[in-house]
């Protein structure tokens, strides 16, 4: 899970011990004295506090508001009063180095992250860059590497590593690729003049952040032949606006907790891609995101959001049945009125075996969210008759509980069909939509680098051509594909909310935008991979709870005509069936 990751100041900070030189408090200045007292406290207080937030549940939004407030306030005061107090003063009294002032920017930009972990606002990840820029521009870690202190290299290989991750969610990818390379300078040296420990666990870091760049199958060229970055969070005019007269719920997405823990996935930093893609999924790009607000030195960000725009996440990598269960029980507890808790699991499946006298909720299986034993081929096997299940094998039945507050299900797993037997308890709005469960041999080789249902779901236009074979596209391709693809998706709101047939649970969840564009992008991946010729069997199609009115959605003649007319403009369409001619599923 996604745990907060604290480091002991470098240099304790004794208010006696500070001044330089024994028995000459008599010869310093009241004035200076004061500062470096009040300095050390500052310094032993924030350090305090940082270490304190270790302590604070993962889980909830009241207790560590508070308590983040209280440092943000205490490490504002010490910023800015080693700005404007003599540096001269700090540096011959106190014994104050470039890199401790480089160690509480870090920390600035930790808070900042942990906090944009805890908001889900995206603002505050400028901050952090602003901060972790910083250090890198004004060299605060340069003089870490020439003292023979193996423990402040690690400081230093650390803060790269959060800088990595920072950059990775504001999708600065061409930064990225610089800081790797330094970091891999850095990591070279550090093995060469210490003999460590972590030399192996240092190259794996570098070789999943390696991976977790190259993850997404499709590049977009410009016309110098240079990469495009793309960003794919909630933009303006992205999803379909609801039209007048249109009967949908009021419900508002409030909190996900996004669970990962598909074996072989590339990972960085307890994010697995999957989690990575369904985190942006559920956020709105926000305006200034190029750019950071704020320069280091102030604490606060420069326009705080009106309302929290985004839906409060929950990452959990790996988590126990236990850790999942307690996430769960919070934010079903605090989920205000009116609102939905999302859950995303990507996760290995777990099956039973042998005949089943009894169909009941844990007798399909479910899937694995902490790994505590060997698995084979992607899939867990569980026997029917054994003394303790599957310890951490989330069943359907599971989540019954939370299902007296409107739930909203994706489960991207081996066994998502498990999920297909839900039972609706107490007649709140529920809704899951599962994955495939069987992709072609060819899409099985790209399983390492994420789901393609789960990629359907962050970015169609990425995931269709991936199942075409596409691994580059220009730019002005691209654009006029995903502009059609705006229109495809009007139609399909069109379909959703105009058909008799429909589950009325689809349409209480379609007044959310997020939840909207979900369902929408779910329709036309069950959609394209229904015309695909490689995808032949149904375990290969994407499925709901309740399940879609086919003919209005996933297999309507206009929305074939729309994926086959993306074919075409894409030069695939020998990859797909005429859907006039019809498909035996």
């Amino acid at each position: 899970m996604t745990r907060w990751t604290g480091t002991t100041q470098g240099q304790q900070s004794g208010k006696a011990g500070a001044m330089t030189g024994a028995g000459a408090d008599d010869d310093i200045p009241l004035g200076e004295r004061k500062t470096v007292t009040d300095f050390c406290y500052l310094l032993d207080k924030s350090k305090q506090l940082f270490n304190g937030l270790r302590d604070l549940p993962q889980y909830g939004h009241k207790q560590w508001q508070s308590y983040f407030g209280r440092t943000f306030d205490v490490y504002t005061k010490l910023w800015k009063f080693q700005q404007q107090h003599s540096r001269q003063v700090l540096d011959n009294r106190y014994g104050l180095k470039r890199w401790q002032i480089g160690e509480v920017a870090s920390k600035i930009g930790q808070l900042y992250y942990h906090y944009y972990l805890r908001t889900s606002e995206t603002s505050y990840l400028n901050e952090a860059f602003s901060f972790y820029s910083a250090i890198r521009q004004r060299s605060y870690y340069y003089q870490v590497n020439k003292e023979d202190r193996p423990e402040l290299v690690v400081k230093k290989l650390r803060y790269y590593a959060r800088y990595i991750v920072v950059c990775l969610l504001l999708n600065k990818m061409d930064l990225v690729k610089v800081l790797v390379k330094e970091l891999s300078e850095e990591i070279e040296d550090y093995t060469q003049r210490f003999n460590t420990e972590d030399q192996l666990e240092w190259n794996l870091v570098l070789q999943e952040v390696a991976a977790f760049v190259e993850a997404d199958p499709v590049v977009v060229l410009n016309e110098e032949n240079t990469v495009v970055i793309t960003s794919n969070r909630l933009q303006e005019g992205g999803v379909p606006q609801l039209e007048q007269g249109m009967v949908v719920g009021q419900l508002t997405l409030a909190d996900a907790l996004i669970i990962g823990n598909c074996n072989n996935q590339v990972k960085f930093s307890e994010l697995t891609i999957d989690m990575f893609r369904i985190l942006q999924a559920l956020e709105r790009e926000p305006v200034n995101l190029a750019t950071s607000t704020s320069k280091p030195g102030t604490l606060e960000p420069s326009e705080k959001p009106a309302k929290r725009e985004n839906p409060h996440k929950y990452l959990l990598y790996k988590p126990t049945f236990s850790q999942l269960y307690t996430f769960l029980s919070a934010s079903f507890k605090e989920l205000p009125a009116n609102s939905v808790l999302l859950v995303y699991l990507s996760a290995t499946g777990v099956f039973p075996t042998g005949r089943l006298d009894y169909e009941g909720p844990y007798d399909f299986g479910g899937v694995l969210t902490n790994t505590n034993r060997d698995v084979v081929n992607g899939e867990t096997v569980q026997k029917r008759n054994q003394a303790q299940k599957e310890m951490h094998c989330l069943h359907p039945g599971d989540l019954f509980p939370f299902t007296r507050k409107p739930l909203f299900v994706i489960v991207d797993s081996s066994n998502s069909t498990a999920y297909k037997n839900f039972t609706n308890l107490f007649g709140q709005p529920l809704v899951c939509l599962l994955s495939p469960t069987v992709y072609p041999k060819s899409m099985q080789d790209q399983s390492q680098r994420g789901s393609l249902f789960t990629l359907f779901l962050y970015c169609p236009l990425l995931a269709f051509l991936s199942v075409c074979g596409l691994s580059s596209l220009r730019q002005g391709l691209w654009d006029k594909a995903q502009d059609f693809l705006r229109k495809v998706y009007r139609d399909i709101g069109q379909m959703i909310t105009r058909s008799r047939a429909i589950d009325q649970a689809f349409l209480q969840f379609y007044g959310d935008e997020f939840l909207r564009l979900l369902l929408i992008r779910f329709v036309f991946c069950s959609a394209t991979l229904r015309l695909h010729k490689l995808f032949r069997e149904s375990r290969s199609f994407p499925e709901s709870y309740p399940q879609l009115p086919k003919q209005d959605t996933v297999e309507s003649s206009v929305l074939q005509k729309h994926v086959l007319e993306l074919a075409t403009m894409l030069d695939v369409q020998s990859l797909f069936w005429d859907g006039t001619l019809g498909v035996n599923y």
